[in-house]
């Protein structure tokens, strides 16, 4: 099976950069990028309607204008259906330390990664899920 990762995102430059390291560790994955935390929202709740669609791995970014990573994760949270297929990875400067022990404890993220994203780090992702 082909997997399919969102970039959840505002920061064009990052996620070129993540996608870049993604199809460095799986040339095959399919890629969807968003740079509205909104917008992937409201896909995810139409993927989750459908059953169809749903990612394996989202990597979500923490610091956003109009809807932050945290008010996401807050969102999907609510849905049901999803939690066994989809793995939420955060990817973050994280600024503050209190963003880090929240991303570690937080029970819908699998991990959490400094940005950029490097191979390793994409390797340890893909090498974590099941697909």
């Amino acid at each position: 099976m082909t997997p399919t990762v969102w970039i959840i995102d505002d920061d064009l430059v990052s996620q070129f950069a993540t996608e870049y390291c993604i199809r460095q560790a799986n040339s095959m994955a399919i890629v969807k990028s968003f740079d509205k935390a909104s917008e992937s929202l409201k896909t995810f709740q139409e993927c989750i309607a459908n059953d169809k669609g749903i990612p394996q791995i989202i990597l979500l970014d923490l610091v956003m204008p109009e809807m932050d990573g945290w008010k996401f994760l807050s969102e999907i949270e609510k849905m049901v259906g999803w939690e066994d297929k989809v793995n939420v990875y955060i990817i973050s400067a994280f600024a503050k330390s209190k963003d880090r022990e929240l991303a570690k404890s937080h029970r819908l993220v699998h991990g959490y990664f400094d940005k950029p994203l490097s191979k390793i780090s994409a390797d340890k992702i893909f090498s974590s899920v099941k697909i």
